[in-house]
């Protein structure tokens, strides 16, 4: 459980510092930026975590795909960006992969 725990905290971490990219303004801002840096050190350093129990390919598909879900809707509410009918049929699908992994996959540690 703890290992899933510290997967999550590393999809939160990059969300937060994916979101704070386009505030740094190609990092001439600085608090932003600081954000950015240390969202990413953060999410890394918990995703290493995951992976003394988790296989790479499985931990990195979750936190990639759970990602973009997540910075697609913050995209969406936050920026006030529009997302058409295939986007969210192609975010949907990578949400379908995710559960499917975590649902059905033998190769995922529970």
């Amino acid at each position: 459980m703890k290992q899933w725990i510290f997967l999550f905290t590393a999809v939160l971490t990059e969300v937060v510092a994916t979101s704070a990219l386009k505030p740094a303004e190609g990092f001439t801002r600085l608090w932003p930026s600081l954000v950015v840096v240390t969202g990413y050190v953060v999410s890394s350093y918990f995703l290493s975590l995951t992976l003394k129990t988790i296989p790479v390919g499985i931990a990195y598909a979750v936190w990639a795909g759970a990602g973009v879900a997540l910075i697609t809707l913050i995209g969406w509410i936050v920026f006030n960006q529009k997302l058409d009918f295939p986007g969210l049929i192609g975010i949907l699908l990578i949400v379908a992969g995710v559960l499917v992994l975590n649902l059905f996959s033998s190769s995922v540690s529970h």
